[in-house]
């Protein structure tokens, strides 16, 4: 494993030229891509660990499948239905993390007697990607990897905080003008640097205060990719995030943008570099007009909540120990994933269905 302090000096001077070849400024977008994926380097290119319930295994955050496998359990019916529905029979899985969510969906789909072709993951990271081999190779070949997209796919697409980790470009309101926020060197160190820029946020922002907040082009870019590629079947992509008036409000004036490391939350992406996830919230709205403009129809938007009890969460709790329970709850809590967490359904080349996961719930309206 590279040495943390190597890793943050190597990806430092990494950035460090980059800045000078691009005349000493770059977008944030720019950083944090470079941040997050420099090969070998970047936060989800290096072997540092990640994932996990408790920083002591070294573990940065953790998401829903390492809480509970009924995550992976329930998504497993809604993907058994929308396969059915479809008319396909693989899944695709973007950014598959440790493997979890992957193992728990596969399993669950044996289970539940569904005749999948194939389970292909889709990840940036090398390092992960060794590790999902190993969780996941009592599926033998079945479960296969592709750096790239086919040119027709069909199938259901699956994601667990993927927008989250695309790059986003950051804006500043000041003094009533809107600057695009990058990062320069400044006696060096990376600092942030300000400049006028013609980019707005896709809505108004009342008022005249200072005011930061992200724009999602790239991530916004991977949904018509997806509606490029994807000529059959259906997509559910899990996220914290809002719609566009709440992302947008007034009083939201310091961005969503932070920092993970060992648990703990900053807003310093600046520093410790390669060591720290960086994410910003996503505006749903912005996917969803997105893949309207690719060619999907919207299924639904509703809470992880709503979309785990639809898919039949208190069977689940029902069946568990006292501490199983306890875990799976955290996944529709409001105070803990329940509220922030959304997930938007989307569909192409089929006939839109009344999918389960947004029977009750449904708040594709506010988007």
């Amino acid at each position: 494993m590279t040495e943390p302090s190597s890793l943050t000096s190597a990806l430092r001077s990494h950035i460090e030229k980059a800045i000078a070849q691009a005349g000493g400024w770059i977008g944030f977008d720019q950083f944090m891509a470079m941040a997050l994926y420099t090969p070998g380097l970047g936060y989800y290119a290096n072997d540092t660990a990640k994932f996990g319930v408790l920083p002591t295994s070294g573990s940065d955050f953790v998401t829903a499948p390492e809480i509970s496998p009924v995550f992976g359990q329930l998504l497993a019916v809604q993907i058994a239905e929308a396969l059915s529905r479809t008319g396909t029979r693989e899944v695709w899985e973007f950014g598959a993390g440790t493997g979890a969510l992957a193992l728990q969906v596969l399993d669950e789909l044996q289970r539940l007697g569904v005749q999948l072709e194939r389970y292909t993951i889709v990840d940036l990271s090398g390092t992960l990607r060794a590790r999902q081999q190993t969780t996941l190779a009592g599926h033998g070949t079945k479960v296969v990897w592709a750096s790239e997209l086919p040119a027709q796919m069909r199938g259901v697409v699956i994601g667990n905080e993927v927008l989250d980790a695309m790059p986003v470009q950051l804006l500043a309101r000041k003094g009533g003008v809107w600057h695009e926020r990058g990062v320069a060197l400044q006696g060096g160190e990376l600092v942030w640097a300000d400049q006028p820029t013609q980019l707005r946020p896709p809505m108004d922002v009342q008022g005249e205060h200072d005011y930061v907040t992200e724009i999602h082009q790239q991530g916004e870019a991977f949904i018509r990719t997806l509606g490029a590629h994807l000529v059959q079947g259906a997509v559910f992509l899990i996220d914290y995030g809002f719609g566009e008036s709440e992302y947008y409000h007034p009083q939201r004036h310091m961005g969503t943008m932070v920092c993970h490391r060992l648990h703990q939350m900053d807003d310093n992406p600046l520093v410790e570099l390669g060591l720290k996830d960086i994410t910003a919230h996503v505006n749903f709205t912005g996917t969803a007009v997105a893949a309207q403009d690719a060619g999907f129809d919207v299924l639904g938007y509703t809470t992880q909540a709503h979309f785990l009890i639809n898919c039949g969460l208190q069977a689940k709790l029902d069946a568990l120990d006292t501490a199983g329970r306890v875990m799976a709850v955290k996944l529709m809590m409001e105070h803990e994933m329940g509220e922030l967490f959304k997930v938007i359904g989307l569909s192409k080349g089929v006939d839109a269905w009344d999918t389960l996961g947004f029977v009750h719930g449904d708040r594709s309206h506010r988007l």
